[in-house]
């Protein structure tokens, strides 16, 4: 009978090289030994999770519970599971890659598995750890009181004109800004002396890096920080605002320009309009059900496994799975102005969270 099946598929499929990719008999196993294992629990920070795995469920006739968990309760429960020898959490889609590579695998805790079916779609960065998807992060203007985005440079933002009037998350509550300062001065740091040149018509000084200088001069521009996304969204572009707001929000928030909110995206902003932030996929060491926790994995890299969350505009990391057209932000056609996050590099972002917080603390006006 699996033969069969195997044989009916390949006649079906012979014609299509992405649904090729979805198939293959590395998977057809990992399917036939999860059906010999115990039901399995996801967490994720989005709800979406609760979704994507009754889907997973009717799709394999396996049993899936996902749980919606913000990333410090995951973590805090998959190290005391694993202290106590008790695991109850199988898989764990951690928007905290710095949190995941330090206290899970670099603990054993848990660990990382990447499928050998998408190497040619899944770029190197993204396979340790494994990231499923990348979530943007944008600065946003008011389409209603501009035509276009009134910067057209990061380092505007440092300047008088918009002092009080750059709207973000709090970075000593958010960790995944300073995780994107860190990853700038890594690996951005020339295209941000670069921008700084080229709006001020000569080179940056005195500076240990040009990342450093503009994080101490933004904060020290007294902008308003906020404790979610929406609230620095409402700031920017809520039905009755009057005032002009530059805003730094998840793309997710444009769902709201279908109720009045004037959110748009500015394009072209030197050296980019916003930024990535992986949610990474791991699964918990000592679990009863390795393969199913693979196969929801797997199933998650799949256009039909991550379309839920695709809709807010998260990005998955295969190459050949494109946002949907009703994603409303419209970040599809835009990714490659986006600063994109090296999961690789995450334990560096770990070790200079402080360090960061510090610097944004001391330099931070109100």
């Amino acid at each position: 009978m699996r033969s069969l099946s195997r044989l009916a598929i390949a006649i079906s499929l012979a014609s299509s090289p992405m649904a090729w990719a979805e198939h293959s008999s590395a998977i057809d196993d990992l399917l036939e030994a999860a059906r010999q294992e115990p039901a399995i629990t996801v967490y994720d920070s989005t709800g979406k999770i609760i979704e994507q795995a009754e889907a997973f469920s009717k799709k394999y006739g396996l049993k899936a519970e996902g749980v919606k968990s913000k990333a410090p309760h995951t973590l805090e429960r998959i190290i005391r599971e694993a202290q106590a020898g008790n695991i109850q959490t199988d898989v764990a889609i951690l928007a905290d890659a710095p949190a995941a590579a330090a206290q899970l695998l670099d603990t054993g805790f848990a660990y990382n598995w990447f499928p050998d079916e998408l190497v040619d779609t899944i770029s190197e960065r993204y396979r340790d750890p494994l990231a499923i998807v990348m979530a943007p992060n944008v600065w946003t203007y008011n389409t209603a009181l501009h035509d276009t985005c009134p910067i057209g440079n990061i380092w505007e933002l440092t300047e008088p004109e918009w002092t009080r009037r750059v709207t973000m998350q709090d970075p000593l509550g958010k960790p995944s800004y300073v995780d994107w300062f860190n990853q700038m001065a890594q690996h951005g740091d020339e295209a941000m002396a670069a921008a700084y040149e080229a709006h001020y018509g000569h080179p940056l000084a005195n500076e240990e890096s040009a990342t450093s200088a503009w994080v101490k001069a933004l904060a020290a521009n007294a902008p308003l920080l906020t404790d979610s996304d929406s609230n620095a969204a409402e700031a920017v572009a809520s039905p009755d605002q009057q005032d002009s707001f530059i805003g730094l929000t998840s793309t997710a928030k444009f769902r709201d320009n279908a109720n009045g909110m004037t959110l748009g995206i500015c394009e072209d902003l030197d050296p980019w309009l916003g930024w990535t932030y992986p949610s990474i996929g791991l699964i918990a060491s000592g679990t009863q059900s390795p393969n199913a926790a693979k196969l929801f994995l797997y199933y998650l890299l799949t256009e039909e496994g991550i379309a839920p969350q695709a809709q807010d505009g998260k990005i998955s990391t295969r190459s050949d799975i494109a946002l949907p057209a009703s994603e409303p932000s419209g970040i599809g056609a835009l990714k490659a102005q986006l600063f994109d996050y090296s999961p690789g590099t995450a334990i560096d972002d770990w070790e200079n969270r402080q360090d960061w917080q510090d610097l944004w603390m001391l330099n931070y006006r109100r």
